[in-house]
């Protein structure tokens, strides 16, 4: 079973994510931040990975550091879970409509963190939820995944569904690439021999 746990504490937030990639896309979260559990949900459901995450933060302050350090966590699950990385597809990619938005995900989980994020939201925030923070969420994430991403959304008017077709998009391509090939039992996908 490919599963972690990872505890992060700082001075600003106190956060445990557990993660398990063989999962049916169970997930349990007590942020603060109810948008952003929201879009948790959608990874863990379109990616079938189960997800835990606890986390307290300085949300008196704003949820900046919350939602990044979350996403850094995650990351750092992801990297633990993953493991050797043989045998895995590497690259996913996953296109995902809500209504008239649609985003597109491709990633390559490649040893090389970068992101490139192109999203124009119609509005600053939904709710009460910041939408600048969802390019701190994915940046903290590939940064410590050690993944490389675009993320892109095509179109949309409303804000809540640009974000919610990014988070679709992102747990669809994500399984994807952690998908065990069966052509490629024990071989690592690189030429350089590691990923």
């Amino acid at each position: 079973m490919r599963i972690a746990e990872v505890v992060r504490n700082t001075l600003e937030t106190q956060i445990t994510v557990n993660l398990n990639l063989e999962g049916t896309g169970v997930s349990k979260f007590d942020t603060g931040i109810g948008f952003l559990d929201h879009m948790l949900d959608q990874i863990a459901r379109h990616g079938m990975m189960d997800i835990a995450v606890n986390a307290k933060g300085d949300l008196h302050i704003d949820a900046h550091h919350t939602v990044e350090d979350i996403g850094i966590t995650l990351g750092m699950a992801f990297t633990k879970a993953l493991g050797d990385k043989k045998g895995i597809r590497r690259y996913g990619h996953a296109y995902v409509p809500l209504d008239e938005a649609l985003s597109r995900v491709v990633l390559d989980v490649s040893g090389r963190p970068g992101l490139t994020f192109s999203c124009e939201f119609t509005r600053a925030a939904v709710g009460e939820f910041d939408v600048d923070l969802i390019h701190e969420f994915f940046q903290g994430f590939v940064n410590h995944a050690n993944v490389t991403m675009h993320i892109d959304n095509l179109k949309g008017h409303n804000a809540h569904h640009q974000a919610e077709t990014i988070f679709k998009a992102f747990g669809r391509a994500l399984r994807m690439a952690v998908e065990m090939d069966a052509r490629m039992v024990g071989i690592m996908p690189s030429t350089k021999g590691s990923l």
